[in-house]
């Protein structure tokens, strides 16, 4: 079984299965990162395949796929949606076991270390962005994820539906911020930044 589900954002659908895909997991692919998906995704390479198809987020049960902003939904959905369920129904591979472990090694790359305060302060914002905002957002057909912390101002980075999404600076402010600035009141702004 496979249906589509509507997004906050208009530039992405998500298409969901009965079926797990990636169990516990994420995976991002931009159209700058199609040398990943096609060495780690076979799902998410042949996606990109198609010139409309601009990012696709593997998480759980589902797969958000963003749009060309030149191409309708009306146009295109049905096209993806025989593709992805005849996909699934050959069982063909999703992730190549050993992702996880490539994308630990990028973000780590790119994760600053903290010490001290900073260290436990970084480590209440990840837990709440956990335990509150990510379950959320992944019923979007998206992912928030923390990238930094400074002197009051956590930024975060967003994927899947949430990335590009028109309601997102206000779910960020409104939400997000405000959420986080009565949980720990040293928190000054949260702000989204190109991941």
């Amino acid at each position: 079984m496979l249906y589509t589900e509507q997004t906050p954002n208009p530039g992405t659908l998500k298409f969901v299965t009965n079926q797990m895909l990636y169990a516990r997991q994420m995976a991002d692919f931009t159209l700058d990162q199609k040398d990943l998906a096609a060495e780690w995704s076979p799902v998410a390479d042949a996606l990109f395949q198609f010139d409309y198809v601009k990012g696709v987020y593997i998480c759980n049960n589902f797969i958000t796929v963003t749009k060309d902003v030149n191409v309708e939904w009306t146009t295109i959905m049905l096209e993806l949606k025989n593709f992805i369920k005849g996909y699934l129904e050959e069982e063909k591979p999703i992730m190549k076991e050993g992702f996880e472990a490539v994308k630990a090694a990028l973000e780590s790359e790119t994760e600053e270390q903290y010490e001290g305060d900073n260290a436990e302060m970084v480590a209440k914002i990840k837990q709440l962005l956990d335990k509150y905002v990510r379950p959320a957002v992944e019923m979007d057909g998206g992912n928030i994820k923390f990238h930094s912390y400074e002197e009051g101002v956590v930024n975060v980075v967003l994927q899947g539906s949430c990335s590009g999404c028109p309601s997102s600076s206000s779910t960020l402010k409104v939400g997000i911020e405000g959420m986080l600035k009565r949980m720990i009141p040293e928190i000054k702004s949260v702000e989204a930044i190109m991941g």
